[in-house]
Parts: structure tokens; sequence; C-alpha cells
């Protein structure tokens, strides 16, 4: 393959040619995009001044297209510009109409942005709602949680949400189909002892509703659990024809784990096994499982032995 060899200058040449050419592309470049040009951007609408009488929400998205005055290098870095995301828009009008016309408070908006990034025309202009009644309603918090113990730590109670209500406000429509609200998620790592600390609940995210309060109280009882091990009689139930049956054994131990500040409370009353005399009578079995029926809350079975009785029945 045949190579171009240059002189000196013509190399000199060339790279002047390339250095102009790049140049001359450059001052293009800021010459385009310094002339005016109005460009479009999505902004969201921010509503203040909310009707306090009448409850409504939104008939179209809460996002409108927006058309700027500017020039090429303000529609280059249109999108990296916080402040022509949210345009704060008053319903003060929809105390008496279901409608607001967004050209009609052009003035106001563009009074709170630069002079060289006026607003011309929004699309759609006009922004219409629907009413219904106003309502109000009490509902309780659903505490989100993600929780991770240290070993042999876990829940000793009932975690504690104060308040365990809130109040909700807006358009009966909305607020009928609201039975609870979530909070925000709870997370922990090697939790060891007992929590308190403020939860945030989930933001609104519907027009026109309101709750309170934002925040609550979560305590989160922890306490050490360690193993104990009790004898608990046998209750046989379904012996509907009351026949003359026994049992062996009579009681089974029941091993299980239990916080540090219940161990030394909680004996045989806090539990109950039962034996189903009916899986003989229907299925024919040779001997019961034994089921533990009644559990102390924050007891953890670890077993039951044995886990099935004998029984013989007296005719």
């Amino acid at each position: 393959m045949a190579i171009l060899k240059l002189s000196a200058t013509e190399r000199r040449r060339l790279s002047a040619f390339f250095t102009c050419l790049v140049l001359a592309v450059f001052a293009w470049i800021i010459t385009v995009l310094s002339n005016p040009k109005p460009y479009i951007v999505k902004s969201v609408l921010d509503f203040r001044n909310t009707p306090q009488k009448r409850a409504f929400h939104s008939l179209q998205s809460d996002t409108v297209n927006v058309t700027v005055n500017g020039n090429g290098w303000d529609m280059l870095f249109s999108k990296m510009s916080v402040g022509n995301k949210s345009i704060s828009v008053d319903l003060n009008s929809l105390e008496n109409k279901s409608y607001v016309v967004l050209s009609s408070q052009l003035d106001q908006i563009n009074n709170k942005r630069a002079s060289d990034q006026q607003i011309t025309r929004f699309n759609p202009d006009t922004l219409y709602f629907d009413f219904s009644n106003r309502k109000v309603k009490r509902i309780p918090v659903h505490l989100v949680t993600a929780l991770k113990y240290q070993h042999q730590f876990y829940n000793s109670d009932s975690i504690t949400i104060k308040p365990a209500y809130v109040i909700i406000n807006g358009p009966a429509s909305v607020i009928d189909k609201i039975t609870e609200w979530r909070s925000d998620t709870l997370r922990l790592d090697s939790v060891g002892e007992t929590v308190n600390t403020t939860v945030n609940l989930q933001p609104v995210n519907t027009g026109n509703l309101s709750v309170y309060p934002k925040s609550v109280q979560v305590t989160v009882p922890v306490d050490e659990f360690t193993e104990k091990v009790i004898e608990v009689p046998v209750k046989l139930i379904n012996n509907n024809n009351y026949q003359d049956v026994k049992i062996f054994p009579q009681k089974v131990k029941i091993t299980f784990t239990t916080s540090l500040n219940r161990y030394q409370s909680i004996d045989e009353d806090f539990f109950e096994a039962t034996a189903d005399l009916d899986l003989w009578r229907l299925h024919g079995y040779k001997e019961l499982p034994v089921v533990v029926s009644k559990i102390p809350a924050y007891c953890r079975i670890v077993k039951v032995e044995p886990q099935n009785i004998d029984f013989i029945i007296k005719k």
C-alpha cells in the first residue's frame, strides 16, 4: 500500500487547515446556540391556595409542556436546571368554578423566573377538576419493618406506635378506599436492645388529600431469649361419644425460647397441648399427633417430646 509522505511545510499547512476548520465549527455552534430560540420543557405543577370547602382531584396529569423564551444554551441545559421543573399554580379560583386557566396566571408565574427564562405558553393551558364531598376519616397506621436481630435477641412484646391512628382529609371517593396508612420502612440491623425512634409516614400522592400527623413514635421492645422446658398435660378433643380413653404419656415436654424477663413467670398454664380423637375415628390413626394449640406471645417452640401419643379405648 502506498503511503502518502508530506513535507514539513505541507504538514504545517494541513495542521493549520484542520485547526481553522475546528475553530470555524466551534464558532458556528456558539453562534447558533446564542441565537434566541423558544423551547419546550416538561414542568410539574405545584398547587397552592387549595380550596378549603371543596374537595377535588385533577382530571389530567400534574405535568404540562411549557414553552420558554430562551436560546440554544438554555435549551441545551434545561434538563439540568431544577428551577424550571416546578411551577406554582394558584387554585383560589376553584372556590367558585371547576377549572383553572394557566395563561391567566402567566405574569405572576414569570415574576418568579429569570428574565431570560420567561414562559410564553402552556400545553394544556386549562386544567379541569372534579369535585366531591370532603370527608375526614381516622385510620390505623401500618408500620413497615425490616429488622435484623443479634443472635438470641427478639421482640419481647408488641411493637407500640404513637399515635396508632392518623387523620386523613380529602375527597370522599378517595377516602372511602383507604383503610390504613403505611409508614416508611423501619430498617435496623444487629438489634440487641429496645428501640425508640421516630418513623415518617408515607407522603401523600393524591391531590387535595392531607394526613396528620406526618410521623409516629415507635417502640420495639427487645430482649435476650433463652430456652426453657416444661411438662404440659395433653387434652383429648373430639371425644364426642364420651368413650373411656387412656392416653400414654399423659404429659409432653415442650422446649421453647422466651425472653429473660418472662422466664420465671411462664409455666404450664400458659400452654395447651391437644390430641384429636377424630383422627382415629375418621382416619384410623394408630397414634395421635400432639398439637400445641396455645402458646404465649413471644415464645417460640423448639420441640415437643413426644410428638405422638398412644391411646387405649375401653369398651
